[in-house]
């Protein structure tokens, strides 16, 4: 086989894989990963399109480049952190983009604005949020050679968590529109709580993943991964009940 993919190939990949018409997805992806791709990654995203087809939805994680005053329609994502496939996504045509500096994200389909709108100004990825409603409308979850720790979902299983002291922060944004911002969510970037044995959210995803829940073929040159939203929120609820709560 070429080491070079077009979008057939990706899309029937992605078919059997387990992406199906109609479905709601939160796509987690590294390009480098995926291997060369004919038409780079704009490709990938209109491969997942054929398949979902007009009736789907896909959900990205946008992020923001925190290096400058936020606006949600002009403001690039930071490809270090995210990958180069959110950004050409933030960029293709017809995709909304939810107003929010900390938990910016983007979808395209007819269910992209009841799943973006509102948002929360605080508590972004909690009650309310964009990811809950994902999960509560059937989403599923593909990983495209993404590490093991980018589950963005997780974020909103620790607010189910109960989890005693959640670890809370109070982050500055600057906003492109209103200038400073103060913006108050459980700790996103260290984690709710200490685990003694490092970064709970990879752990997490690893002992997931090694159950029959998810479903895993090849897509490009990488290990696809697929798995229902709702599943691995319960999953990680009770880990963290678990584990995170008799650490501390």
């Amino acid at each position: 086989m070429s080491n070079e993919f077009d979008r057939s190939v990706l899309t029937t990949q992605l078919k059997q894989l387990g992406l199906r018409q109609g479905d709601i997805v939160m796509t987690h992806a590294s390009m480098r990963k995926v291997g060369k791709v004919e038409g780079g990654a704009k490709t990938l995203v209109e491969a997942q399109l054929d398949v979902v087809g007009p009736n789907g939805t896909l959900l990205m994680a946008l992020g923001a480049d925190e290096d400058e005053a936020f606006d949600a329609g002009t403001t690039p994502v930071d490809v270090e952190d995210m990958g180069i496939l959110a950004e050409v996504f933030r960029t293709y045509p017809d995709v909304c983009v939810s107003d929010h500096p900390a938990g910016r994200f983007g979808a395209i389909g007819p269910l992209a604005r009841d799943i973006l709108e509102p948002t929360p100004l605080h508590d972004y990825h909690g009650f309310g949020s964009p990811l809950e409603r994902f999960a509560k409308f059937g989403g599923r979850v593909l990983r495209l050679g993404a590490n093991a720790d980018t589950v963005t979902l997780t974020h909103y299983a620790e607010y189910l968590a109960d989890v005693p002291n959640k670890i809370r922060v109070r982050r500055r944004y600057v906003r492109a529109d209103a200038g400073e911002i103060w913006i108050e969510s459980l700790d996103d970037t260290d984690g709710i709580a200490t685990w003694p044995h490092g970064d709970y959210f990879e752990q997490i995803y690893l002992d997931y993943s090694s159950t029959d829940a998810v479903r895993v073929g090849p897509v490009g040159l990488c290990k696809g991964e697929l798995f229902e939203a709702k599943h691995f929120v319960s999953f990680a609820v009770d880990w963290m009940n678990h584990t995170l709560a008799a650490a501390e």
